[in-house]
């Protein structure tokens, strides 16, 4: 059995193989059109001689976290055959791309799961949920009279990104998208687009929709201040004509839209959607931008991560008084019995949900994620900011 990365020659198996594994079948055009889009250094594959037995994809890809752009590897497209399952091949793709994305910088992965359950096994946690809303059109929130202007379909890159931009770096584990990824995955030609603008002309907020059955589906609704929601807002309510309802997905977990509308009985729903993992915790700490409390912090973390080696171990964190960490390796070696004092213990998956914003540091020592001394839970939660994690993307 070899690992390596597929070659273009291969694209009909690997195709193949993820239209049996997530059952759908690609038409002679879409074919095409993938093929022209394969890129065949981004996956990753187990052979039997020639034989593909098991894939995935690691896509470079790049987020935000605390406004701080950081490389992230994405995985996607995880397959095997049927009758080659069981046998520790995903295990053995994911140890492979875990060495891959920290040779490639990418301190951060992420992944949409098939199982929550199975990829915690390798470190990966949840770190983002999204609400659904279903409305019906009489409960839309009120219309107001805007200043600045709205405008239908609109397709300019740099305008919608300029706002999405805007958006996106107020929160968590938004993907940084660039030109290719909005004309290959977000401006599908299913969707229509709509912009305001404010009376200046600049470009504040956009929704991406389309309207089936008199149902208005946005997935995408991007503003940067409160005149920019209600605009699209009452944009929305015009189309009363049109729609006896509406749905919103990837709305972040923390709106407050049901409290703003006259009557909040509206169907609501949490979706718990991708999960995240720390790949390099040293490289991590380093970039990640802690809060600057004007005195400096040191704790002793015992961390486990049994699919990074490279992570696992008794750290020294360092936090100066502006701010800036450093993980520092304990050796142990020379302890007795290897056992060395450490004020807080916890595993790859708590630190990822923690430093992403997704839990709290007391949440997590009191469900019994971290262990150790309350006074240094204490000193830990006060040099993490709180934001909230979101991401309005799939892959």
């Amino acid at each position: 059995m070899e690992i390596r990365q597929l070659r273009s020659e291969e694209f009909e198996a690997a195709i193949e193989l993820s239209q049996y594994a997530f059952q759908f079948t690609m038409s002679p055009e879409d074919l095409e059109k993938s093929k022209k889009r394969f890129k065949p250094e981004q996956a990753w594959g187990i052979f039997d001689g020639l034989d593909l037995n098991a894939k995935l994809t690691l896509l470079p890809l790049q987020v935000y976290i605390h406004g701080q752009v950081f490389k992230m590897g994405g995985i996607a497209g995880v397959a095997t055959w049927p009758e080659k399952r069981r046998g520790g091949m995903v295990s053995r793709l994911l140890t492979h791309a875990l060495k891959e994305m920290k040779s490639a910088g990418q301190s951060l992965s992420f992944l949409h799961p098939f199982s929550f359950a199975f990829y915690r096994k390798f470190g990966w946690e949840t770190y983002t949920e999204y609400k659904k809303y279903v409305i019906p059109i009489d409960k839309f929130p009120a219309k107001f009279t805007t200043e600045g202007i709205v405008k239908r379909d609109i397709k300019d890159i740099s305008e919608l990104n300029q706002v999405y931009q805007a958006y996106a770096s107020c929160y968590n584990g938004t993907l940084v998208r660039d030109k290719e990824w909005w004309q290959e995955r977000i401006l599908n030609e299913n969707y229509r687009t709509v912009v305001y603008y404010s009376e200046a002309g600049t470009p504040q907020g956009y929704a991406l929709y389309k309207i089936e059955d008199k149902q208005l589906n946005c997935d995408e609704m991007v503003y940067e201040n409160e005149t920019a929601r209600r605009a699209l807002w009452t944009y929305f309510a015009n189309h009363d004509s049109m729609i006896t309802q509406g749905k919103f997905i990837y709305v972040p977990a923390d709106d407050n839209l049901p409290f703003l509308l006259d009557d909040p009985r509206v169907q609501q729903e949490t979706v718990p959607y991708f999960m995240g993992r720390i790949v390099d915790a040293a490289a991590f700490v380093e970039k990640y931008p802690f809060e600057a409390i004007g005195e400096e912090t040191r704790l002793t973390l015992n961390l486990s991560d049994r699919y990074a080696p490279w992570n696992e171990g008794v750290w020294t964190l360092t936090i100066n008084a502006e701010g800036r960490g450093y993980l520092e390796s304990v050796d142990t070696s020379n302890s007795s019995e290897n056992v060395i004092a450490t004020d807080l213990s916890l595993g790859i998956q708590s630190l990822t949900a923690l430093m992403l914003g997704y839990q709290l540091a007391d949440d997590l020592y009191k469900w019994g994620r971290i262990e150790g001394r309350g006074e240094s839970v204490s000193a830990l939660k006060r040099v993490i900011p709180v934001k909230q994690t979101l991401l309005l993307d799939f892959f």
